[in-house]
């Protein structure tokens, strides 16, 4: 990545439910502060994707990144994109797993403190087993999985499902 790249993602807005808005260079450090605040306990960074907007129009991805304090808890941040359209269902989610596989990998190519590479990642995808994208869910998982990253899907994918929906 070159330092230009680096660059524009550190400067990229993100939102904070607490904090208003901030560049992705305060939400890690934010990050780091809410990891050394507390080192006794075990945390994740959770990247998650969800989207909004009918066939042919335009489409709202909202990414999230929760650092979940396992067994008390949790922070996130939010950032909105628009796309281009797209007409199926099996597009959109592609590339809400995609956005995400790419922001998580951005994320560990810019963080600079061994707090954010300290915790574990997974990425959350809005599909599932019951309901119409039980038809791709075997081949998002492969994508997510193929790049490195651990996956859950619903019922388990609250980073995408939940918090990542709550905005659009």
């Amino acid at each position: 990545m070159t330092e230009e790249a680096k660059v524009k993602i550190l400067t990229e807005e993100f939102r904070s439910p607490t904090l208003g808005v901030l560049t992705l260079e305060y939400v890690l450090l934010n990050i780091s502060e809410y990891v050394k605040a507390d080192p006794s306990f075990k945390y994740k960074i959770i990247i998650g994707t969800d989207s909004e907007g009918k066939n042919g129009r335009e489409v709202d991805f909202i990414t999230a990144i929760i650092v979940h304090k396992i067994g008390s808890g949790g922070v996130y941040f939010w950032r909105r994109s628009l796309s281009s359209t797209f007409y199926t269902l099996r597009d959109r989610i592609y590339q809400e797993a995609l956005i995400s596989m790419e922001f998580a990998q951005d994320l560990l190519e810019v963080a600079r403190n061994e707090e954010v590479l300290s915790c574990n990642f997974e990425i959350h995808l809005d599909v599932g087993r019951v309901g119409e994208t039980r038809e791709i869910i075997n081949e998002v998982v492969g994508m997510i999985r193929g790049s490195g990253f651990e996956v859950k899907t619903k019922p388990d994918s609250f980073g995408a499902s939940k918090i990542a929906d709550r905005h659009t």
